[in-house]
């Protein structure tokens, strides 16, 4: 190791007594993980490896130490639970004494594809799988040039807290952030996924309160002329997909911020659900499936090495994680203009929204804060008819900051860019809701998208929407006239207009629950 990592584990208690794998090729670590029967490879040479009971993130789980610098800036609640920095100590400590028992791999990475906002991240985990994810999706430096380290990641994925209720914390598994001392303690839970949003969580504090930075959960890419596109989205809605285009590049798929005048990645990979995959559907991301790549909680066809993208028994939630110059049509900078496009993609399920809508900014802030989409039937237990989702800021699960921080950030950045065109994108029904009509095609979507972004809708004008007001366009060259208007579509048209009154007061009313100061100074 170099002497500033060597200084930095010794100033968190991290004193190892066994080995320490520090910056591993990933050759080695498959190596290790084969070894260890951590993980097995697959036909195409991706390694696959099991999470253990827990596949996803934990929510119930996650706190934010509370002190004199955050006490006053995150918007504390349900998804932002505080605890002390006294309990954050017994933590560390804890962890600490955990990991110095045991063998450990480290690694040191870059979030954040810009010169003048990169952050070191150095992790800490015990796993060759976990530490190939940390590879995969941060961004590798030089760490023989580092000159910092500006947060460490602690993932003690085997340690349980047997006195959690003691400790008062409701689980023996737990994800802690100390955002001022810019330390993360994983404890209990081998999801690979708490690292990464931990990460973007914190800089989704850090950007906007030291820089003035807005941070978004969204993809990105950028067409020949420079012109730039965000994708928002919550999960299921084609974020991933619908910013993967030919004729485009991608500068990222998930995580990015938007300075004076420059978008840019966080990460230097891509962490894609595979539930379902093809070649056919999704040849870029099926294609990145190889050696290098890091498969969690699939199963193989019976007596094969062939990995079975419909085998859900394990979770719904089977992911792939690798580094983005795996994918064809990757803008290398991982940087691009501010945008002259915007999509807000919502699945709905209630088939009552346009294929896409043009929005005015004060629109534009309302879908941003409501962060829109359904669940439908198999997606969760005990869902049996479509279920409206709200998430602020299209994502709330990982924004410290209170919502309406960030939508005024948006706000300003339409302000001084009067050009950029906003869109709402319906992915989901249309011509009936879930259970009766049929999920849009994914090449009208597509098609939608660019004419968009060549002009074409808006030269050929645009409707409004009698229930929600929006700008619907009149025609699109290779789609079907009558799919651009939802009502059309219906045979009952009564039903149709009493579906679109019931979801556009379950907008109202989840947009409600923000004060009437804070819309007021949002939409002015």
């Amino acid at each position: 190791m170099t002497k500033l990592i060597s200084v930095q584990l010794e100033a968190l208690g991290i004193r190892p007594v066994g080995p320490v794998y520090f910056q591993l090729p990933v050759p080695e670590l498959v190596e290790h993980a084969i070894n260890n029967k951590d993980a097995e490879l697959s036909e195409t040479g991706a390694l696959c490896f099991k999470t253990g009971i827990f596949t996803g993130r934990s929510p119930e789980s996650r706190f934010l130490v509370k002190d004199a610098e955050t006490a006053e800036q995150i918007n504390w609640g349900e998804v932002n639970k505080p605890v002390s920095p006294e309990l954050f100590d017994q933590l560390l400590t804890r962890v600490s004494q955990y990991l110095s028992n045991i063998p450990v791999y480290v690694r040191s990475v870059q979030a954040c594809n810009h010169k003048d906002y990169a952050q070191n991240v150095l992790t800490v985990t015990e796993n060759p799988c976990q530490d190939i994810f940390v590879n995969n999706m941060f961004i590798n430096i030089d760490v023989n040039t580092q000159e910092s380290v500006d947060w460490t990641v602690l993932a003690a994925s085997q340690l349980k807290l047997e006195d959690h209720e003691a400790l008062g914390l409701p689980t023996s598994h737990c994800v802690v952030l100390d955002l001022t001392r810019h330390i993360v303690l994983i404890m209990g839970t081998a999801y690979t996924g708490e690292i990464k949003k931990s990460i973007f969580s914190a800089l989704n504090y850090y950007l906007p309160t030291k820089h003035n930075v807005l941070t978004m959960h969204c993809s990105a890419n950028v067409g020949k002329d420079k012109d730039t596109a965000l994708f928002f989205g919550l999960s299921g809605t084609g974020k991933t997909t619908l910013s993967s285009d030919h004729g485009r590049l991608l500068i990222g798929d998930d995580e990015h911020a938007w300075t004076e005048n420059e978008v840019f990645n966080f990460e230097g990979g891509c962490y894609a659900k595979t539930i379902g995959l093809t070649q056919q559907h999704e040849p870029q991301i099926f294609n990145a499936i190889r050696f290098g790549a890091l498969l969690e909680n699939v199963n193989f066809k019976p007596g094969t090495r062939e990995v079975d993208y419909n085998d859900n028994s394990i979770t719904e939630n089977m992911r792939a994680s690798y580094p983005i110059e795996f994918l064809e049509n990757v803008n290398p900078k991982g940087y691009g203009d501010s945008p002259e496009h915007i999509f807000f993609l919502s699945a709905d399920a209630f088939g009552v929204l346009p294929p896409i809508s043009k929005l005015t900014p004060e629109q534009a802030m309302f879908y941003f804060i409501n962060g829109y989409t359904a669940k439908v039937a198999g997606t969760e237990m005990g869902v049996k008819t479509p279920t409206a989702t709200f998430s602020a800021c299209f994502g709330a699960a990982f924004m410290p900051l209170h919502p309406m921080r960030y939508a005024e950030m948006l706000k300003r950045k339409l302000e001084q860019n009067p050009n950029i065109q906003v869109w709402l994108v319906n992915t989901g029904w249309v011509a009936g809701p879930y259970g009766v009509g049929r999920r849009i095609q994914l090449s009208y979507t597509r098609q939608l998208i660019r004419s968009a972004m060549d002009g074409h809708l808006s030269e050929a004008g645009f409707e409004k929407h009698l229930v929600f007001d929006l700008q619907m366009p009149r025609e699109c060259p290779d789609v079907p006239s009558n799919i651009l208007s939802p009502r059309k579509m219906w045979e009952n048209t009564e039903a149709y207009e009493e579906m679109a009154n019931k979801l556009k007061a379950m907008f109202e009313e989840n947009y409600a629950q923000y004060s009437v100061a804070e819309l007021e100074k949002v939409v002015g």
